[in-house]
Formats: C-alpha cells, sequence, structure tokens
C-alpha cells in the first residue's frame, strides 16, 4: 500500500495480538539464569514464594516463543487496545527533516501508560492461582495506578509501596490507586523491617525503587495462609513477555503501510516498555531478516546503569531479600537523586535488555532532565499530547536522530515508544516552566559507592 499514513492508526479490536512473544526463544546467547545468594541457580521452587506460579514459569522458559495471552485478559485488553500508532507529521515539519516519525501511544487507559498491558496478566494469574492479596511497588505512579485497576477488577487486596519522592511530587497517583481501593504507603516506610532499617540509616532518604521492592517483597511473604504473592512491574522476563503486544501492534500497524522502522527507541528504566517495544523487530535483526535496524534505549544521567553500570550479577532490590539477576547495574545500594523520571530511578536493567546492550545488538544514551523537558514541550506544542517524563526520554532521541537525517538528508523511518501521559507529572512541568529543575549527574565516586554493594558470589563473580 502506498497511501500516506495516518496521524493516528488503530487496528481492529480482532487483530490485538493473541499470543505474547517470548523474544529470549530467538536470542543467540540467552541472557544468564537468575541465582540465589548462594550462586545456585534458581529454580521454580524458590521463586514460588513470592511469584504466582504460572509467572514462575514464564520468568524460567527461554524456549517457548509464544505464550497464549488468556481469554480474561484479552477481554480486559478490548478495553483499551488496540492503541494507536501515530504519525508524528507537526513534529516532522517543525525539525524540517526527511525523517518519518512514527510513536506507539501507550496512555490511553486510566493508569496513563503501558503498565495495564503486564498487571492485567499478573494479577489474573494471582486469581486464578486463588490467592487473596498481592504487594508491589511503584516509582511514579504508573505501575502502581495499573496493577490498581486490575486488582479491582479481579478482587483482589493490593497493598502498594510508592518511592517517597513520588509520593510526594505526585499525590493524584496515589487518589487514583485509593479509588482503586489500593492501600498505599510511602517508601522507605517504618512499616516493614527493611523500611525501618533504611529509615535508621538514611532519615531523610526519598527512596528508591529497589527499596520500594523490598518492602513490598516482606508484606507479601508475611501474608497469612501463604495467600499473597508479590509482583513486579519490570524488569523481569515475564513483564518483557506481558509487554511484547506492544512491538507486535506496532509492526502489524506499520507492515499496512509498508513501513518498517530504521531506528527504534525507548525509555529505559527497568526496561519493560523498551523490551516489549523492540521485541519482534529485534527478532527480524537477530535472524538476519533486517540486520541494519538500529535499537537504541535512552535513560536518565542521574541514574545511568547501561551507559555507567556495571555488568554484574546483583540483587534486584536494595534490601537484598530477591534473588540475583545478571544486569547492567550501579550496585543495589545506590541512591538516585529525585529526578521527576521517577519510573526510570532504578539501579538495575533488565537480564534481556541488558544481555542484547553487552552482545552488541542494542545501544544506550543517558540525558539530562532539563534536556528531557525541552523536548517535552516542544512535543506537547507540536502534537498535543502531554508526555510523561520517562516517555519523554524517548522524545529527546527520536528529535536527535531525525535532526541527524535533516542534516544527512537520509529518509530514515523512526519509531519511538510514547509509554504514557504526564498529566500528573504538573510539578515537573511547573518547575521546568519556572526555570527552577536542576540536573544531577552523579560523579564516578558516587557510582563506586553504589559498585561496592554490588556483591561477590564465589565461583561466579
Amino acid at each position: 500500500m502506498t497511501e500516506q499514513a495516518p496521524h493516528r492508526l488503530y487496528l481492529r479490536e480482532d487483530q490485538i495480538p493473541t499470543q505474547w512473544y517470548n523474544l529470549r526463544a530467538d536470542m543467540p546467547e540467552k541472557p544468564e539464569p537468575i541465582r540465589l545468594p548462594n550462586g545456585q541457580v534458581a529454580a521454580p521452587e524458590d521463586l514460588a514464594p513470592v511469584f504466582c506460579d504460572e509467572l514462575v514459569r514464564q520468568e524460567l522458559d527461554d524456549d517457548t516463543a509464544y505464550v497464549d495471552i488468556p481469554e480474561p485478559v484479552l477481554e480486559m485488553y478490548r478495553i483499551y487496545r488496540p492503541s494507536p500508532l501515530c504519525r508524528a507529521y507537526n513534529l516532522e515539519k517543525a525539525l524540517g527533516t526527511p525523517a518519518k516519525i512514527y510513536y506507539k501511544f501507550e496512555g490511553n487507559n486510566t493508569s496513563g501508560s503501558h503498565k495495564l498491558n503486564s498487571a492485567i496478566a499478573q494479577a489474573y494469574y494471582a486469581k486464578a492461582q486463588d490467592l487473596d492479596s498481592i504487594t508491589t511497588e511503584t516509582g511514579a505512579g504508573q505501575w502502581g495506578t495499573a496493577l490498581a485497576e486490575a486488582s479491582a477488577h479481579f478482587g483482589l487486596d493490593l497493598d502498594v509501596f510508592m518511592v517517597k519522592c513520588s509520593y510526594e511530587q505526585k499525590p493524584f497517583r496515589r487518589n487514583i490507586m485509593e479509588t482503586f481501593d489500593a492501600r498505599v504507603t510511602p517508601s522507605p516506610s517504618d512499616t516493614t523491617e527493611i523500611g525501618r532499617k533504611m529509615l535508621a540509616e538514611h532519615p531523610d532518604s526519598t527512596g528508591s525503587l529497589g527499596t520500594a521492592i523490598s518492602e513490598a517483597v516482606e508484606r507479601a511473604l508475611n501474608i497469612p495462609g501463604n495467600k499473597g504473592r508479590y509482583t513486579l512491574g519490570s524488569v523481569l522476563n515475564q513483564v518483557l513477555l506481558h509487554q511484547s503486544v506492544i512491538g507486535l501492534e506496532a509492526k502489524q500497524a506499520m507492515a499496512l503501510y509498508d513501513e518498517y522502522p530504521d531506528i527504534v527507541i525507548g525509555c529505559a528504566g527497568g526496561g519493560s516498555n523498551l523490551g516489549g517495544l523492540i521485541a519482534p523487530f529485534m527478532r527480524d535483526k537477530i535472524k538476519g531478516v533486517r540486520p541494519d535496524t538500529r535499537f537504541v534505549a535512552v535513560e536518565p544521567a542521574s541514574c545511568p546503569s547501561l551507559t555507567r553500570g556495571r555488568y554484574a550479577y546483583d540483587f534486584a532490590d536494595t534490601g537484598r531479600t530477591c534473588p540475583l539477576a545478571k544486569m547492567y547495574t550501579l550496585g543495589n545500594g545506590f541512591l538516585p537523586s529525585p529526578d521527576h523520571a521517577g519510573g526510570l530511578r532504578y539501579h538495575g536493567m533488565s537480564p534481556i535488555v541488558s544481555k542484547l546492550k553487552h552482545d552488541g545488538y542494542l545501544d544506550a544514551v543517558a540525558v539530562k532532565q532539563t534536556d528531557v523537558f525541552a523536548a517535552a514541550v516542544e512535543f506537547a506544542r507540536l502534537e498535543t499530547i502531554l508526555p510523561a517524563p520517562e516517555s519523554a526520554h524517548a522524545i529527546f532521541q527520536a528529535v536527535e536522530e531525525a535532526k541527524r537525517c535533516a542534516e544527512t538528508g537520509e529518509e530514515k523511518t523512526i519509531l519511538f515508544g510514547l509509554t504514557g501521559t504526564g498529566y500528573f507529572d504538573m510539578k515537573a512541568y511547573d518547575a521546568y516552566n519556572r526555570g527552577e529543575m536542576s540536573d544531577h549527574v552523579p560523579t564516578d565516586e558516587e557510582l563506586e559507592a553504589g559498585f561496592a554493594s554490588i556483591p561477590h558470589i564465589e565461583g561466579v563473580q
């Protein structure tokens, strides 16, 4: 088909993917296995007290390429999916670029983000296992909001530990979670042993995703009758599996106009939206179908795990209660500055994304938040969507790539993930508009303090 792509292209409801895609099945070298603190490879029974049984199976399955999406999950997907593939015509015109810029917009649901794609699945599997309660962490609040929606739908109790600086910066996200009957606690808190320990060591701590994870795991393990489990909104293999619906829809929609991206860009905190968006396109690169496609992860300069971190086994949480993953990490003890992109303030990275970066399939850049917000404001004025601070990292890089095309005359096709909206991030936009926003880039000494917390594992590292 040669006709011009519309500003927004929606697939039909019956075109929603009915299977998730597991990129690990096609990776030449698999991500390193999850390990216990003693160095042993984690077995299903080691993870079962923390995660739902089916999610454990998905987490450890490196070989099954396609996983059927349960009908109750598809039924909820149909409420807000397919999400639109958009062409940024106004942005292209403003940049004077020959590049074509597409973005997959995941903000058309109450959570305002892509997080609902995995929240529905995880809540469903908890209900199917006859559990009563689940717990989780949330940074900026999108994941907590999404899981609150899904938990209410399936009749589950939910405890959310929200990173303290985001709890204070984004009170309305907390209000939405509470509207869906979730209990929201600022982290670190005095309600868990790990929280009390963190507060004793850092009384003025603004929190981190690593600490919130530790508190949520502790709470889950203490739910009576073994009727509770922990859920995580990013990083894990299972989460990237669920988020593959983003990339599958995007590829299908672009094909309708004979389009294929030369560059695929996503913001990166834990790796869920990035891993989901790139999955089917990365498969083509790995299999030699489209070997020249570039993939770019964009992270905050204040929390630069992919660009300045170490590829090593590390705990997924600050309290060291979780198993260890081989990933790019700043160290589980790294305390990020309270930047406004709360969803990207995580010390580590998805093992899948980390392996792709380590093996040369994916590039990474780090960006200061003032530059990110400059791109966000320009995008909002041109494309009429106010982006989340996290999403704006991808916008920044898409603009940079389009500017290069304007200089070289190359007519490249760019695809990026617009993961969510920024309507509950107005304190951040206010700080930027008033000229009160500052940047923090950790020094080498600050990073070394975090690296010191990476564990030594006899015979492994």
